[in-house]
């Protein structure tokens, strides 16, 4: 079987070499939602930020917490898969989080992680980790602009529920 290249024209359309399977079609746009992501001046239109951690993390069979952390203009730095877990729970540490904020130069961080039931709902163990995130990046003059869960294609923001 020939390989699968694609190539973007002058118009912006792609062009397939190759079988088009439903793999190739998801992968292809989480690559292109990840590069218009990563080459956004700022994070500025939520529904952005939920469309890409949804491709991002809904596909995964086991429990993700990443983070977002971003520059002083809130332009993205890096999306990191922080902490890996089970089916229901991962361990998540405030002081890795700090220590890679600092070694970063983080101005601020959103904060993100999955769950494979597919609810997005935040449990209250949740909302305790991320005031206790919060607080502990709160010292070295780090904000948290949102903590997003994402379960299957839906997503919970803190921030628009004023748990933030």
């Amino acid at each position: 079987m020939e390989p699968l290249h694609m190539v973007r024209d002058n118009a912006g359309r792609y062009i397939v070499n190759g079988p088009l399977t439903e793999e190739v079609i998801l992968g292809t746009a989480a690559e292109i939602l990840k590069a218009r992501y990563m080459r956004a001046e700022s994070i500025s239109r939520p529904e952005d930020t939920k469309q890409y951690l949804v491709h991002r993390l809904a596909p995964l069979e086991h429990e993700v917490f990443a983070v977002i952390f971003l520059d002083s203009q809130h332009r993205i730095i890096v999306f990191e898969e922080m902490f890996r877990g089970t089916l229901s729970r991962a361990s998540i540490y405030p002081r890795e989080v700090v220590k890679r904020a600092l070694a970063l130069n983080a101005s601020a961080c959103v904060f993100a992680h999955n769950h494979p039931s597919g609810t997005p709902e935040p449990s209250l163990a949740d909302i305790g980790l991320t005031n206790q995130l919060k607080s502990a990046l709160d010292l070295i003059d780090v904000r948290v602009l949102d903590h997003i869960v994402v379960g299957g294609t839906e997503t919970t923001s803190f921030a628009e529920r004023g748990l933030i």
